[in-house]
């Protein structure tokens, strides 16, 4: 049997300073911002280690993560979409947590409705009447609280199975756990392990679906790591935003946008 850890209850009177520790942390990255910044707009002052973590992400997509995502891929559509419908509807209660603090009473109001009705009516998360009744989708997360504050995005870093990142979406990706209410529900035994199961199948399907652009960032660029810390900077901050306003916009176009959008 799989035993996860159990994490010690914080309060809510603790997660300001969680935030706020994580705020000064970038804070102090983003001193060194102008410094370490090639003017490709890349800032990897780590890139042999990044490297080294690179090799062994990739070596475990190859042996392990492809082939269970290509085994994945046989069960139907319908119950892959399912499984995401849950596992999305688990982060609502975060988005709403992180579209509070950016001051986004809208986004705020959007996340809980869509985890309320998905809840409700969809048995648990598991089918998605909020989009059938035309309730927008909306996903944030701590480090775009942490742009939407100020704080800069630090170095580039490449995290063992997470892949890529940045100094503050690593920030935000620790913060966000305790940030999200889910983690302090009454959910105990075995059954906490429906959590992280469910957003493992879902990043195996996400795998599956955009095999084929993965396969080819990773198997057939020259330079697999350059080209996944290009893609992945772009994609972050064309979700950001960052460079509206600068001129011509050399991410005004999503580079992960969906292949089966109709």
């Amino acid at each position: 049997m799989l035993l996860l850890p159990r994490f010690p209850k914080i309060s809510a009177f603790k997660l300001p300073i969680i935030a706020l520790s994580a705020t000064l942390l970038l804070g102090a990255c983003a001193t060194t911002q102008d410094v370490a910044s090639r003017s490709d707009g890349i800032n990897d002052p780590y890139e042999r280690q990044n490297r080294k973590v690179h090799a062994f992400n990739k070596g475990l997509d190859k042996n392990l993560i492809r082939p269970v995502a290509e085994g994945y891929g046989v069960v139907p559509v319908e119950i892959r979409n399912t499984v995401n419908n849950f596992s999305e509807n688990l982060s609502m209660p975060g988005v709403a947590v992180n579209s509070l603090l950016q001051g986004d009473l809208k986004g705020t109001g959007l996340a809980t409705l869509r985890f309320v009705m998905n809840t409700t009516l969809g048995l648990g998360g598991f089918f998605d009447p909020a989009s059938e009744l035309n309730i927008p989708d909306h996903d944030t997360d701590f480090g775009e609280t942490l742009a939407v504050w100020g704080v800069q995005e630090g170095a580039y870093i490449e995290l063992p199975l997470f892949g890529p990142s940045t100094q503050r979406a690593t920030a935000g990706l620790v913060v966000d756990f305790f940030t999200n209410p889910l983690t302090y529900s009454t959910i105990d035994g075995d059954d906490r392990i429906i959590p992280p199961t469910a957003r493992g199948a879902a990043a195996l399907n996400d795998r599956e679906r955009f095999g084929d652009s993965i396969d080819a960032l990773l198997y057939e660029s020259a330079d697999s790591y350059a080209q996944a810390r290009q893609t992945y900077l772009q994609n972050r901050r064309f979700e950001l935003d960052e460079n509206a306003g600068e001129g011509v916009d050399p991410y005004s176009a999503d580079p992960y946008e969906d292949p089966y959008a109709q």
